[in-house]
């Protein structure tokens, strides 16, 4: 496995750009409430200290990596687990991509009418 692939095992230890604290992987797909349904790749936390609250996880995704330390542990189970993440993300990326056309074509149509009103105001 190298860098360009997705998705690293939980416990890989990874250098992020521009960082000088490496951090390890814990968890992937995660989102931030307020964040418009933006899916992180991975959660972690800082190395080699570990989890200190469950209120400091780092969000990141796979494109921010510079460097890999350390891979976790791959077997059976997680490359079965690493289907699963893709097929799901997936899922939920065409939604989010259909949720966001669907906005996008509301607010044209929105405009579009307002537009309209204006057009007949100075007609």
């Amino acid at each position: 496995m190298n860098i360009n692939e997705k998705y690293l095992p939980v416990g890989t230890v990874v250098l992020l750009k521009n960082a000088k604290k490496r951090i390890m992987v814990t968890g992937f797909a995660a989102t931030v409430p307020g964040s418009n349904g933006k899916i992180y790749d991975y959660i972690a936390c800082l190395y080699p200290e570990g989890v200190i609250s469950s209120d400091k996880n780092l969000l990141f995704d796979h494109d921010q990596i510079d460097k890999i330390y350390y891979m976790g542990y791959i077997d059976d189970e997680w490359k079965q687990t690493e289907i699963k993440i893709n097929e799901i993300l997936q899922k939920k990326a065409n939604t989010y991509n259909n949720q966001s056309q669907t906005e996008i074509n509301e607010k044209n149509e929105s405009l579009q009418n307002m537009l309209n009103i204006n057009e007949d105001l100075f007609n």
